[in-house]
């Protein structure tokens, strides 16, 4: 009569706790995983695409173009940098009139000026135009966000393009 019984107290209690111990390693690799998906996912994909955006407005432009203001969307014909030669893609050091702020849903959040941050900015655009030669320029692109899940390095992208002057 005794052996069958069923499962004891003491055999149920470790049981739960082996099941305990392995949900808390499972547990560590989930938010691991999520961390990975949100920053190298979603964050890295909105990077790279900010700053395609951006790339193609400036690539828009003509090669001479030194005014367009293309710290706006659509970009006014004077008041800005164009393709002029200067601004850094290194967001550690902006340069006024080579970069511009968005919002978490990346809506564009000022023409800025200077390079002084507006409240609520999560992404942070900066290019810098260089002269290869006299008939071709180079433009990168860098987007990175002012904070990312869990610990790590911000989300970052840059793209780089050649722009020519057509004869």
């Amino acid at each position: 009569m005794r052996r069958e019984a069923g499962f004891g107290l003491i055999e149920t209690m470790v049981a739960s706790l082996l099941m305990v111990v392995m949900l808390a390693g499972l547990l560590s690799v989930g938010t691991f995983a999520l961390a990975t998906t949100e920053n190298r996912g979603h964050l890295s994909t909105r990077t790279t695409e900010y700053a395609q955006d951006k790339m193609e407005q400036l690539l828009s432009l003509a090669f001479g173009d030194e005014q367009s203001n293309t710290t706006q969307f659509p970009s006014s014909n004077s008041g800005g940098t164009g393709l002029a030669v200067g601004g850094s893609s290194n967001p550690a050091a902006p340069a006024a009139g080579y970069i511009d702020y968005l919002d978490q849903s990346g809506n564009l959040l000022c023409p800025c000026v200077g390079t002084t941050a507006p409240d609520g900015w999560f992404y942070r655009r900066v290019w810098g135009v260089s002269s290869v030669s006299s008939t071709l320029k180079e433009v990168a692109v860098t987007v990175e966000t002012a904070s990312a899940f869990g610990k790590g390095l911000l989300p970052r992208s840059t793209v780089v393009a050649l722009k020519s002057s057509p004869f």
